[in-house]
């Protein structure tokens, strides 16, 4: 069993972002806040410290997931390549405060 859920967990880690997104529609709604809470969570030291971000009055975190922010207009920097996040969902692009979301970001085409 133990070597099943390891070998799940390396399959998931080389899966590009929009097969794990597949995989992470069939999670429940309780699993998927659960979820977003641990983004949230890890957020705060990457969103919550961002150039961009500082000094703008924005609350959110997570625009990796949510999408754009309102109130972030301007590009100061961006520390989304850092955020473990990034690694662990496959995401490729930064400035997702106002870009927008990862998964709006994949269905332009970006």
């Amino acid at each position: 069993m133990v070597k099943l859920m390891s070998d799940l967990e390396e399959n998931f880690k080389n899966l590009p972002f929009e097969e794990k997104i597949k995989i992470m529609d069939k999670m429940t709604e309780k699993q998927k806040r659960d979820a977003f809470d641990q983004v949230k969570y890890i957020c705060k030291d990457y969103c919550g410290k961002c150039p961009s971000y500082e000094g703008t009055g924005e609350t959110n975190l997570a625009f990796c997931s949510i999408g754009k922010s309102s109130l972030i207009k301007e590009e100061k920097g961006c520390l989304c390549g850092q955020c473990p996040i990034s690694k662990q969902m496959s995401l490729r692009w930064v400035n997702y405060c106002t870009q927008g979301s990862a998964l709006e970001l994949s269905k332009a085409g970006k």
